[in-house]
């Protein structure tokens, strides 16, 4: 039965699969290859297995880790000045280089056995995220040496004696790295670098060695014009074969000290105005001895492989950091600063188009703070999930730049003014840069989500795959026919499945036992099935074509990226108790999960190739209509109520959000000016009521309002007082910084006018 089964189908169906497979290119290869897979895997099966999700560890800090976050950290953070960073000094001030060097901020993740800290990701991306709330340039200095650079890759791939000499420098700071991979004319494509190697024999310290002579010409480098060794990326050549047969040996990375004959670094580009060390690094004619590769000779060509792994578990906790400090700190002002500022005589944050902005804050915040969370995780449960980590970096970056906004258009005037008062401006100007990082979220969002996670996480393609490269083999043709009519039973089930939930809105989804909250949990299984299905029917009718549908395969990561936040809200929501006062959250969160991703479906199907195949597809996927909406007008307007209300609850949320205990910080002053005029509120609303009853005039200033209130007995001298206290606070934070007209002096606490 089986011969004949493989000579009638699994054969011919061979034959097709052979060519209709996509080329990859080496590069590409490496990247499929790298990694691991982890819950994207449930969630391209159709059918995920939610206890698997729910029993992942929930997320905490050690006692060190928290120890440095309350005082080192904390330290750092008062000691920098973000205003005066960006727009006098442009640089770090000396006093907070050593104080890195001396806590040893450049070494999170060096193990303690070299003299670092050896935190975990979680704790990582914490403190990125709490400095980035503070100041985006003093951030992007501490993330680098922490994720991509020397640091990483020493650690997982090192000789000992590279280990043994490198690790400590790099950990008490005597070394600052910075790792050159960007140039002018390769970016996303490291396989097209021209930066080039050329193995040969050389004089290093005195001696005639076999080495490397190089030439490169970098751009973009992060801290390159401070460092004092530089990682890197060439194409490494052998042509008098003094290693082996191969001419060509790939992709390699190196290590070089910065002052070191020939490397050119100390120029400087210009971020935005961002004052973090950014730079062009040059060499030409270098040479360098062979045992300055990283790993040695044996990983000579092996270095866009290093590079991939080290590289996503960077972009799950560095980039994603920067868009989680946007909604901690644009959370907790924006909905200080709506209760705070008053027109009409009612705080802003009252009407409905300005709650609709802090709505979208509250309930992205909290899909940022969940993916944050889940992402670091599967780093620290030892996984290197690539496909995980692209959504983080893609959508925790757009999901800030998104908040960013909203809080811009709610401070108004008052976030587009620069000065000390203004804690947006540096954060407005630094989104573009976490969004550019690695060719652009276009890059990510196109080709990298679901250009990885359609093979990679499927549970038969890759096997497939590894099958048809060995065609003419029995066991190669067994295999192939053996995974081939897996896959077709795992697709007629996601058929079946995807019907029968349409038809039935996915009540009869299986829900974990563990939980209270078990709906979304059937809508996520709904959209998997979904997912897989039409997963499976692009490759089957593209082909390697698929590759080249940027626009369809877009639209298939959406889907994946938002059921994996869904998932992430999900686990959230359960380790933290499903607590009833975050449900507004959470179905916020939710609801904007599940329309994105029905509607990225919806759309596939419309604009699929075969508009006839799409249509059935739709009526498969959506049988009684597409049924997800948007977050509705209950959700948005209860997250608003929220974020105008102090307390524990607000204090969770944006935890994160670092607010200074000096008098002039610009956070702690709307903080304290939003307490004290929630405190007087009910004062306010007797005095509101006493000029209804015609006992006070409505058109008096406030301190004659005040006045009239005390002497008819409304309120008390100690309330009059705290009135007063807490509207000096209020027009105190609302103010907007001026300067003299040379800009060399801020005049806002000198000039300011009371409207008592």
């Amino acid at each position: 039965m089986g011969s004949l089964r493989r000579k009638w189908v699994s054969d011919s169906v061979l034959t097709w699969f052979k060519r209709a497979l996509p080329p990859l290119s080496e590069t590409e290869k490496q990247a499929m290859e790298a990694g691991s897979i982890w819950w994207e895997g449930e969630l391209f099966s159709g059918a995920p297995t939610y206890n698997t999700l729910l029993d992942y560890p929930k997320p905490k800090l050690n006692e060190r880790e928290q120890s440095f976050i309350d005082n080192q950290l904390n330290q750092l953070l008062a000691m920098v000045d973000d205003f005066s960073l960006m727009n006098h000094d442009r640089n770090l001030p000396q006093e907070v280089w050593d104080f890195l060097r001396q806590e040893r901020f450049f070494s999170l993740i060096i193990d303690q056995k070299y003299g670092g800290l050896g935190f975990s990701s979680y704790a990582n991306s914490t403190i990125v995220t709490k400095i980035a709330t503070r100041s985006i340039s003093a951030a992007v200095t501490v993330m680098v040496p922490n994720s991509l650079g020397p640091g990483e890759l020493l650690s997982h791939y090192g000789t000992q004696e590279q280990r043994d000499y490198w690790l400590p420098r790099l950990a008490d700071g005597r070394e600052v790295p910075c790792f050159a991979l960007t140039g002018p004319e390769a970016g996303s494509d490291a396989g097209s670098i021209p930066d080039n190697g050329i193995v040969c024999m050389g004089e290093h310290d005195g001696q005639e060695v076999l080495g490397i002579r190089l030439n490169w010409n970098k751009r973009y480098i992060t801290l390159a014009p401070v460092a004092t060794v530089l990682g890197l990326a060439f194409k490494l050549y052998d042509p008098d074969h003094l290693l082996g047969d191969e001419t060509s040996i790939g992709i390699t990375c190196a290590l070089i000290p910065a002052d070191h004959p020939g490397v050119v670094t100390g120029e400087r580009h210009d971020p935005m105005g961002l004052a973090f060390m950014n730079g062009p690094t040059r060499g030409e004619d270098v040479f360098i001895p062979m045992d300055w590769l990283i790993g040695g000779t044996e990983y000579a060509g092996k270095g866009w492989r290093m590079l991939v792994e080290c590289l996503s578990a960077g972009r799950g906790i560095s980039l994603p950091a920067l868009g989680a400090a946007l909604g901690h700190l644009s959370m907790r002002t924006t909905g200080a600063y709506a209760y705070v500022r008053k027109q009409f005589g009612v705080s802003i944050g009252r009407f409905e188009g300005v709650a609709e902005s802090l709505g979208r804050i509250g309930g992205l915040t909290y899909l940022l703070e969940s993916t944050r969370t889940l992402t670091t995780t599967g780093l620290d449960l030892g996984e290197n999930p690539g496909v995980v980590t692209a959504i983080a970096k893609y959508h925790m970056t757009e999901l800030g730049r998104t908040i960013l906004t909203n809080a811009m258009d709610v401070h108004a005037g008052r976030a587009i003014q620069r000065g000390p008062l203004n804690y947006f401006s540096a954060h407005y100007l630094g989104v573009p840069i976490a969004i550019t990082v690695e060719g652009a979220n276009i890059l990510t969002r196109n080709l990298m989500i679901f250009g990885q996670g359609a093979i990679r996480c499927h549970p038969y393609i890759l096997k497939e795959m590894a099958a048809a490269a060995d065609p003419d083999t029995q066991q190669g043709k067994k295999a192939f026919d053996r995974w081939l009519f897996k896959h077709i039973g795992h697709t007629s089930m996601n058929v079946l499945r995807c019907f029968g939930h349409g038809l039935t809105g996915n009540r009869f989804a299986k829900v974990p036992k563990k939980v209270n909250f078990s709906r979304p949990y059937q809508h996520i299984t709904r959209l998997s099935a979904g997912l897989a299905l039409l997963s499976d029917v692009a490759m089957l009718t593209m082909g390697g074509q698929l590759k080249r549908k940027e626009l369809l395969s877009a639209r298939l990561g959406d889907t994946l990226a938002h059921l994996y936040m869904a998932s992430a809200v999900m686990k959230r929501f359960h380790d933290e108790g499903e607590l009833a006062q975050d449900r507004p959250f959470v179905d916020y969160a939710l609801q904007h999960c599940f329309y994105h991703a029905a509607h990225a479906l919806d759309e596939t199907c419309i604009n699929f190739p075969k508009p006839w195949l799409g249509r059935i597809l739709k009526r498969v996927l959506f049988p009684l209509g597409q049924g997800f909406s948007p977050p509705n007008d209950k959700s948005i307007l209860s997250v608003a109520h929220l974020l105008m209300k102090p307390g524990e609850q607000r204090d969770r949320f944006t935890h994160l959000c670092f607010v200074g205990q000096d008098e002039s910080d610009n956070i702690g002053l709307m903080d304290q000016a939003f307490e004290a005029m929630v405190a007087v509120a009910p004062y306010e609303q007797h005095l509101q009521q006493a000029m209804a009853s015609g006992i006070i005039e409505r058109k008096l200033p406030l301190a004659e309002k005040l006045q009239q209130a005390q002497a008819a007995g409304v309120l008390t001298e100690s309330m009059v007082e705290e009135v007063l206290k807490a509207e000096a606070l209020r027009v105190k934070a609302i103010q907007v910084d001026h300067f003299s007209y040379d800009f060399k002096e801020v005049l806002t606490n000198k000039s300011g006018h009371s409207t008592l």
